[in-house]
């Protein structure tokens, strides 16, 4: 029975990831290039969304628009953004876990080279996959 769930189940699975690595790779484009309205589109409009950093920020996705903002005030602050490592899994319907590594890659100037962890709850939506949790140290 296991082995019918997973020939079953396995591409949907596989798929989720495929969406949500996309999900990513579009946010990691928009950051590189500056744009962090589109950005901010990937994390759920809710006031129930969540970010835990150095503080945390609660609020849909101006309120995480808000936070970036204030953290990257310029490009240069911004660097360039790199995710690898990024593991998903599957949760229940409709709800997925992600987690990997990110880098940024600055100048002195813009603050010098960053990298850590993240962690991501997401839940699929009628417009694709959003983050509605996202601790990043």
């Amino acid at each position: 029975m296991r082995t019918l769930f997973f020939f079953l189940c396995a591409p949907l699975l596989f798929a989720q990831g495929d969406e949500i690595r996309a999900m990513m790779q579009k946010s990691e484009a928009a950051w590189n290039r500056g744009d962090l309205a589109a950005f901010a589109t990937d994390y759920d409009d809710s006031a129930e969304t969540t970010f835990i950093g150095r503080d945390i920020t609660h609020g849909g996705t101006q309120a995480i628009l808000d936070r970036y903002r204030r953290g990257y005030p310029t490009r240069e602050a911004m660097g360039t953004l790199t995710y690898s490592e990024i593991s998903v899994r599957p949760l229940g319907k409709g709800y997925a876990l992600a987690n990997g590594r990110y880098a940024l890659k600055r100048t002195p100037a813009g603050g010098g080279d960053a990298a850590g962890r993240f962690t991501l709850v997401l839940r699929k939506t009628k417009t694709g996959w959003k983050i509605i949790h996202d601790h990043s140290s």
